[in-house]
């Protein structure tokens, strides 16, 4: 199938993602997509970033400039899975039913039905969760490298759970506007805005969490990532830009953040951890963050380390009056594919 391709030419309309003509067994990176944003409180859409992320992706040369041979490699996203986008719809009216009820200042804990729903959303989320890890555990067993692409940022924990059962220790990595160490936020235990408290807490192999980009966060957070000791380090947006302004390379600063991590490495990307500019769609932009090409460095600087990436996510990716999100997220996702690479 490959023999005729001509990675020069248009995308064909029954292509791959990247417009590429591998199939699974072909290829030696695939891509999970988890459509899902079950417990999403501020702007919606990220169920729809695979799909947004998938079109997009038709509209990449090929040929990276890191990684001139990486189409070869073979990429390939799994199909989206209709179950999990019926069952996120679903519960998402229920979230939205707690949610408002917070908004307006209600006691939800003395309200019977807000209590079923939260029972109904956490299951749901738990549901969700063993999912990913089961398509992870298929994947893996084959030999593949695997990249999620979701989907709000509570999709990656059934990867990690994953990844705790089969290494001792491993660092995490994450670009990311927000700390998200938060207990149980607004009572979902498994809120977007929780991922890394539940993996702190649920995958112990995690000895290193290293955070680049956050600049929004309260003081529940702050005081957890202190009580975590050297577990978690993290790199705050303004404090990264005060180095720059006096002085500091970008490059040294890659380097002292890559240094942090142990020999294995999984990477989560929020796309929020950019630049607004690079996803005004997205669910919780914030003002600062990476520049794109800052971004990019990065991963090269861990690629260049020698470490070994056992996984990446990429999250928080929506749709907008043009494709320029699904656009730079799929530029991100080739980058992270690039970097992955054996």
């Amino acid at each position: 199938m490959t023999k005729d391709f001509n990675p020069n030419s248009a995308a064909q309309n029954d292509a791959g993602i990247f417009g590429l003509p591998f199939g699974p067994e072909e290829s030696q990176i695939i891509i999970i997509p988890v459509p899902w944003e079950v417990t999403v409180s501020y702007g919606s859409g990220t169920a729809n970033g695979p799909e947004e992320v998938l079109d997009a992706s038709m509209q990449v040369d090929l040929y990276h400039h890191d990684f001139p041979e990486l189409w070869k490699k073979g990429i390939y996203m799994d199909k989206l899975p209709e179950s999990l986008i019926k069952l996120s719809e679903t519960l998402r009216p229920e979230a939205e039913k707690i949610i408002d009820a917070i908004m307006d200042g209600k006691d939800v804990e003395k309200d019977p039905g807000l209590q079923i729903a939260y029972k109904t959303v956490n299951k749901g989320c738990e549901e969700m969760i063993t999912w990913v890890k089961t398509q992870v555990e298929h994947w893996k067993n084959q030999g593949k490298i695997v990249g999620l692409l979701g989907g709000d940022h509570s999709t990656p924990l059934g990867y990690l759970q994953y990844l705790g059962e089969k290494n001792s220790e491993f660092g995490v990595l994450v670009l990311d506007a927000h700390y998200d160490l938060r207990n149980a936020y607004e009572g979902f235990k498994y809120s977007h805005a929780s991922i890394f408290y539940n993996a702190l807490e649920m995958v112990p192999q995690i000895s290193k969490l290293v955070q680049v980009g956050i600049r929004d966060y309260c003081e529940e957070e702050k005081n957890y990532a202190v009580k975590q000791g050297n577990r978690v380090v993290t790199y705050f947006d303004r404090e990264v830009r005060k180095s720059q302004f006096t002085g500091k390379t970008w490059d040294q600063i890659c380097k002292e953040i890559v240094n942090n991590l142990p020999q294995k490495v999984y990477v989560s990307v929020d796309i929020d951890g950019f630049d607004p500019k690079l996803c005004p769609n997205t669910g919780t932009p914030v003002a600062g963050g990476l520049e794109y090409e800052e971004g990019m460095h990065l991963f090269n600087v861990l690629k260049a380390s020698g470490k070994e990436i056992i996984g990446f996510d990429l999250n928080e990716v929506a749709p907008g009056d043009t494709d320029w999100n699904g656009n730079v997220g799929a530029r991100i996702l080739y980058h992270l594919c690039g970097l992955a690479s054996k």
